[in-house]
């Protein structure tokens, strides 16, 4: 019996143990509340509809403004929290026949 206790905490180990770095601007509630710890999914849909509603989160202190979210969760999860990554930001001004150079479109007809 010791022996499948053990077993079974071996097996779920790395299931608890491991959350991983999630961008809480682009990410769905299911994965921000697999990641971070003590975010269950309804406070991730909450962080979500919150998204939604004011616009991206500039940091992960940001969070705290989120109803159910407080600032020991943050502290929590902080090394974890993303709210910026390699996403695009705007059109893909390539596709529209420009190149971009250092900021500035330059447009081909």
């Amino acid at each position: 019996m010791k022996t499948a206790k053990f077993f079974l905490a071996f097996m779920l180990w790395p299931v608890f143990a491991f959350a991983g770095p999630v961008n809480v601007n682009t990410a769905d509630a299911e994965t921000i509340s697999e990641e971070l710890k003590g975010v269950g999914l309804a406070k991730a849909q909450a962080i979500v509809e919150y998204r939604k509603k004011h616009g991206p989160f500039r940091s992960a202190d940001d969070l705290s403004l989120v109803k159910g979210i407080g600032e020991r969760t943050v502290e929590l999860n902080r090394s974890d929290i993303q709210v910026r990554g390699k996403e695009k930001i705007g059109p893909d001004l390539s596709a529209m026949g420009c190149a971009v150079r250092s900021g500035a479109a330059l447009f081909f007809v």
